[in-house]
This record gives structure tokens, C-alpha cells and sequence, in this order.
């Protein structure tokens, strides 16, 4: 009797799982376990769980399927006599995906720190890779030379900001890591003109109105369709008319009666100024 009470004693304790104190997100790993007979295993993670009847002794392996998110695993496995548990972490795995913002999509030419690059970096199981990372950046316009910048990432997040450059066009940029890419383009648009000028032309007692070809200080056009305002002043008062670019230039047309200025704006850019006798 004194034998199989002790035989009893040796076989009635609580199991004690072991596992790696960390593991990559996606990698196999094993969980052994004291005593013997059967058992319960559970395996508690962020985004799945398992469970499973094994047997104590045994060496339990555990695929790479069911640890794929990372984060705070607790296992736990549980017999008749009670249940003991270990904790693991699953780290992310190696970076795989980069998640890629361009921002804004239009900027004016040669702006100082206009275009911010943000790069998000993931491993193939969609978890953000804490440890650092260096990613490169290209950038390449359509007929200029193309440069490169890397920038290492911090708590997975990479970023930087650079000046548009001085002529108007697509600039593209693509954020590289480990094999992996992402293209962005951004639109660089002409910048506010520059010596702004415009020409006037009496056609009886009206006078018609037409500006130089509109340019930005580093010689890109406007675009077509940016707002021209002309304005004039005589005795009448003030009249003003707005008229869009077309082909690089706007024209507007005055009725004249006696003497009067007219000046031309574009935006917050003023240009030169015409004074006109008229007719009476």
C-alpha cells in the first residue's frame, strides 16, 4: 500500500510547460512538458488560439501557421491535477512590405521641404518591424538625373521631407526594403509668375489686353486655366476683369473714355501698369 501511494504521488503533479522565451512570427517551435499521461495544451495569442491533446513527456511541436501575428503568447497546458503555463514572445519577422505615402499630390516648383516621404514597414504577416531597417528612397524625374536617400527606420516608420525640384513634371519616388517596393508619383506644377508683363492695343474706344507668356521664376508656363486679373481705373471707377491663361497667356478687353490706368495681377504677383488717354 505504502508503495502505490507513492507510486500515485510520483505521477500526480502539475505539468510545467517550456517554450523559447522568443521566436520570429511564421518559425516552428517546440513545448515540452514534464510527467506523464494526458494533457491539454492551449496556445494564446493575439489574433488565434489553439488547442490540443498531447501527451506529457512528449516533445509538442507547434507549426509556423499559428504563430503568424506578433505579440504576447501565453501557453497553458492543464491535466487532472491542474494546469501550468509559460509565456513567449513572438517577434515580427524579417521586413517583406512597405506601405508607401507621398504627400501632397501637387506641389509648386523649387519649395523648400514641400514633399514629405513616409514609409511603413512590415514583414510578410502584416506586423510592423520594430527593429530598425534601412529604406531607400529613389527619386527620378522623366528627364533628369535620379538620386537616392536611405533613411532607417525607427519603431518601423521611416520619413524625411525634400524640396521640390525646379521644374514642373512628375517626380517619382519609390521606398525599397529588402527586395520590396513601392512607386508614388507626385504632380510639381509651376510656381507663382514671374515678371508678370502685359501689352495694350487701342481698337477705338476699346483697349485689348495681353500679357507676356506667363512664367514662373524658373521659366516653367503656368498652366492653362490659372486665373489673370486685370484692372482698371478711370473716371468711372473701378472695373476688373478675370480671364484665364490659354497657350501661355491671358487676354482681357477695356471700354476706354478719357484717361485711365490699367494694371495686371496674377495671384498675389502684381505686373506692370498701362495708362491709356482714351477718347471722348
Amino acid at each position: 500500500m505504502i508503495a502505490a501511494g507513492l507510486t500515485y504521488l510520483a505521477f500526480a503533479e502539475t505539468p510545467e510547460p517550456h517554450a523559447p522565451k522568443a521566436v520570429n512570427a511564421g518559425s516552428p517551435f517546440a513545448i515540452s512538458t514534464n510527467g506523464r499521461g494526458r494533457a491539454t495544451l492551449y496556445l494564446l495569442g493575439p489574433s488565434h488560439a489553439l488547442k490540443r491533446t498531447i501527451e506529457l513527456g512528449r516533445e509538442q511541436q507547434v507549426s509556423g501557421a499559428d504563430i503568424d501575428a506578433s505579440g504576447l503568447y501565453l501557453v497553458v497546458v492543464c491535466n487532472g491535477d491542474g494546469c501550468g503555463n509559460t509565456s513567449l514572445h513572438v517577434l515580427p519577422a524579417a521586413p517583406a512590405r512597405v506601405s508607401f505615402f507621398l504627400h501632397p499630390s501637387r506641389v509648386p516648383v523649387s519649395t523648400s521641404g514641400a514633399i514629405g516621404a513616409t514609409a511603413i514597414v512590415f514583414d510578410r504577416y502584416k506586423n510592423l518591424v520594430m527593429d530598425p531597417a534601412k529604406v531607400d528612397f529613389r527619386l527620378t524625374l522623366p528627364d533628369g538625373p535620379s538620386s537616392t536617400r536611405s533613411v532607417q527606420t525607427v519603431r518601423g516608420i521611416a520619413w524625411f521631407s525634400l524640396d521640390s525640384r525646379p521644374k514642373q513634371g512628375k517626380l517619382q519616388v519609390v521606398a525599397s526594403v529588402d527586395g520590396t517596393s513601392e512607386p508614388r508619383v507626385i504632380q510639381q506644377v509651376a510656381s507663382e509668375a514671374c515678371g508678370l508683363r502685359m501689352t495694350a492695343t487701342p481698337s477705338g474706344n476699346s483697349v485689348i489686353l495681353q500679357t507676356d507668356p506667363v512664367r514662373d521664376c524658373t521659366g516653367n508656363a503656368l498652366p492653362d486655366g490659372t486665373i489673370v486679373s486685370f484692372t482698371k481705373i478711370d473716371g468711372a471707377g473701378t472695373s476688373t476683369v478675370d480671364t484665364p491663361i490659354k497657350k501661355d497667356r491671358a487676354v482681357a478687353k477695356f471700354q476706354v473714355s478719357g484717361p485711365s490706368r490699367i494694371s495686371v495681377a496674377c495671384g498675389a504677383v502684381v505686373g506692370n501698369e498701362i495708362s491709356t488717354g482714351g477718347t471722348r
